[in-house]
């Protein structure tokens, strides 16, 4: 445990003096009718500075998983339908809760669980409100069924290496999913069986270096964070590549450790960089517009933000997990 300890703190330095390049940069611009991006609120609610732990205090109920039934501890992703109506990853807790009207529950099938999710990473939604989520150490795809309230693995067949990005398709009807550990992407249908295989390991157009996260907009374009070549790459509905952009750096449109991406109505794309604590925010070529957040404790600061997610209505969900919580902004007058 002391090891795992001295990591911990030892990496939480690093991201301090790493996140100060990106302290500057402008979170919003409520001028002139510009667009920008604004607070809206949190889960929990009540998270004020004095009544959060210690730092020291929610490493070590970290490591001994304290209170991991009742309250957010580690959230990693989140699938918004509205601002009072959300699921949650808890890769901390090793369960996920959906959160209705400010009070969060986890759901009777998963609760039930003999055993708890041991790494989980991400999620997604379904045409008819389903949830998908992945377990990158168990090597599954989960399913809730939001009709009966029930859940099951998808596809207990299926032969994953190391899942973590999960994406529906509303073009296609397909489901796409990250499989780091072999630096590809699976397309699946419905039933999750495995239609065809997109990418090898390498840096060229095409290539992964352990892929994480993956979003995919209305149209069916393909978001993929291709983390340790430090870039986006794009496909399209087919899976044939775009473009790319993206580069190791500690200037604002650089990436230290992107994590979740998510694309507004307008097209844009935003990057939740952990490193860096802030969401970077791109138009649709790749071209830096602004960012907001910045290392901290308050409401519009982050700890190493991990899953982004946005609605219909530009609502964006961020897992802000080091703060334990999930905090909600609006983009206002997109373009």
């Amino acid at each position: 445990m002391n090891i795992k300890l001295l990591l911990f703190c030892l990496f939480c330095v690093f991201a301090v003096f790493t996140s100060k390049a990106q302290d500057t940069a402008i979170s919003k611009n409520e001028h002139d009718g510009a667009p920008y991006i604004t607070w809206v609120s949190q889960y929990p609610i009540h998270k004020d500075h004095d009544e959060r732990h210690s730092a020291a205090r929610r490493v070590y109920e970290f490591l001994i998983q304290k209170n991991k039934k009742s309250e957010l501890i580690r959230p990693v992703a989140v699938v918004g339908k509205n601002p009072a109506n959300f699921w949650i990853l808890d890769q901390g807790g090793e369960t996920v809760f959906e959160v209705r009207k400010d009070k969060m529950v986890a759901p009777h099938s998963i609760k039930k669980k003999d055993n708890y999710f041991t790494s989980l990473v991400d999620a997604c939604p379904m045409t008819n409100g389903d949830i998908l989520f992945t377990d990158s150490r168990l090597n599954k795809i989960f399913l809730f069924n939001e009709s009966n309230k029930s859940l099951s693995e998808l596809n207990d067949t299926l032969q994953l290496q190391q899942p973590t990005g999960i994406a529906y398709s509303l073009a296609t009807n397909e489901i796409w999913v990250v499989e780091t550990a072999a630096h590809r992407v699976s397309v699946l249908n419905k039933k999750g069986e495995v239609i065809k295989r997109i990418g090898s390991r390498g840096d060229e157009n095409g290539q992964f270096n352990f892929p994480t996260s993956i979003w995919i907009n209305n149209s069916g374009d393909v978001y993929i964070v291709d983390a340790m070549n430090f870039r986006v790459q794009i496909f399209n509905k087919n899976g044939e590549f775009v473009s790319t952009f993206g580069e190791a750096g500690d200037a604002s449109g650089n990436f230290a450790r992107p994590k979740g991406i998510a694309t507004d109505s307008y097209g844009n794309i935003y990057i939740a960089d952990a490193l860096f604590h802030v969401v970077q925010i791109f138009d649709k070529t790749g071209k830096f517009l602004y960012s907001f957040g910045k290392q901290g404790r308050e409401k519009e600061e982050f700890w190493m933000p991990a899953g982004i997610y946005i609605d219909s209505k530009n609502y964006i969900y961020v897992a802000d997990s080091y703060n334990s919580r999930i905090q909600v902004f609006q983009l206002i007058n997109g373009s």
